[in-house]
């Protein structure tokens, strides 16, 4: 593209801590050809030396800063609502693109997708070899929020994200399911690819592990109608089985127990979705469709 031309894309990234990989994320987003039309952070905990950093690095880029922990999902509720573009790219304080042209893909995937609301890139992690690009897309349950772009206008319909500091096990799949139930549809693409600079290793983290337990009974809590209260029951002794064959024990009782009181103090957000809604997005989950 011509020099200086950007994308009508907003792109947000999330941040918490890593202030060398935030700022690293930040330089190849701006070197993007075409780079995207606005750039948003957001810092969590109100880390002021990091919004300072990225300020004195990119004074053009708008920061934002909690100044209590919201949690990732937090953090884009609050960048998509000061948004100035109708297609918004997300990332972690630690993704970003593979291609330079990933903004020009995620609008032309968004054109020949006009059912989408959100698109959901192929991420690549540490270690990793990176998959050539297919133009290849399947319609999918749930997405990556590190890894994903969003109609704005669908994002705001659901109300956005459930703020949670340690959000694993919930944040994306309870969007996924919100917008699910609204008609919305999630599609992920092999053309748009993400590098995911981790190799995981803090989900291991006890307290990470912890809250993958509490966060499914969450969901359950929240979404899912009485009668299926059964199979989300299922979803959790599945988790904790499959956190103790991979060796994550430290954290699942603690998960266990804080329960009860993790979903009281989210009580007022519980919105129950019709059985056939949730069934039909787990279906999707177990299958996703061809598109």
């Amino acid at each position: 593209m011509a020099p200086g031309v950007t994308a009508p894309v907003t792109a947000i990234v999330t941040g918490h801590r890593r202030v060398d990989d935030l700022l690293s994320t930040l330089r190849i987003l701006s070197e993007c050809d075409p780079a995207p039309a606005e750039i948003l952070v957001h810092v969590d905990g109100g880390e002021r030396g990091t919004a300072a950093a990225v300020n004195r690095a990119y004074p053009s880029i708008h920061v934002v800063v909690s100044p209590e922990r919201v949690g990732p999902g937090g953090g884009r509720n609050r960048l998509l609502a000061i948004a100035a573009h109708p297609l918004v790219a997300s990332f972690d304080d630690d993704s970003y693109p593979v291609d330079s042209d990933y903004f020009a893909r995620v609008v032309r995937v968004f054109e020949e997708f006009p059912d989408a609301a959100i698109i959901d890139a192929q991420v690549f992690h540490l270690n990793e070899a990176i998959a050539p690009d297919r133009r290849a897309a399947m319609w999918v349950a749930d997405f990556s929020g590190g890894a994903c772009a969003y109609r704005r206008d669908w994002f705001l319909k659901t109300g956005g994200y459930l703020p949670l500091p340690l959000a694993y096990g919930m944040e994306e799949v309870d969007l996924g399911l919100r917008v699910h139930a609204m008609g919305g549809r999630v599609l992920r693409s092999s053309w748009l690819r993400v590098f995911h600079n981790t190799d995981l290793a803090r989900h291991a983290l006890p307290e990470v592990t912890s809250a993958s337990v509490a966060n499914l009974a969450l969901l359950t809590y929240l979404r899912y109608p009485v009668a299926l209260w059964i199979v989300g029951a299922g979803q959790i002794l599945n988790r904790v089985q499959w956190l103790m064959r991979h060796g994550r024990r430290a954290g699942i009782v603690s998960g266990l127990i804080h329960i009860p009181a993790h979903l009281a103090h989210h009580r007022h957000y519980r919105q129950p979705l019709p059985m056939a809604t949730v069934q039909s997005f787990l279906s999707l989950r177990r299958q996703p469709v061809p598109a």
